[in-house]
């Protein structure tokens, strides 16, 4: 049980890490003013990207692979150990999954406004 908590909190904590500052514009000829407004509305729209959700599922897979696993070579115990392990992993894969969406939204919203992205 105490592998399942520790599954459900390291994707969170990861999502909340979720950032944008990794984006690069062409600033030349850019309002500046007008950009910081465009990103807010744009990082809004990526809200919508079920991040959460994402990692929720991952761990939920990967317990299950992890556990499955872990009865093969090493019985309950190993079970325990297994889903745990799992648990984390597809919880954080899901998480970067579910970031990397997030960012991609951004990007696409913000070219759509006529920003050049360069990254």
């Amino acid at each position: 049980m105490k592998n399942v908590l520790v599954a459900i909190i390291v994707p969170l904590v990861i999502i909340a890490c979720t950032t944008t500052d990794e984006i690069i514009i062409d600033q030349e000829g850019i309002n500046m003013s007008a950009y910081q407004q465009d990103l807010a509305e744009c990082q809004t729209y990526a809200k919508q990207v079920k991040t959460g959700e994402k990692a929720t599922k991952g761990a939920a897979s990967g317990a299950l692979v992890g556990g499955l696993i872990g009865a093969i070579t090493g019985g309950t115990s190993g079970a325990v150990t297994g889903a745990g392990v799992g648990a984390v992993g597809g919880g954080a894969k899901g998480a970067n999954q579910g970031q990397q969406s997030e960012v991609q939204v951004v990007k696409r919203c913000l070219s759509g406004r006529g920003y050049r992205v360069l990254n």
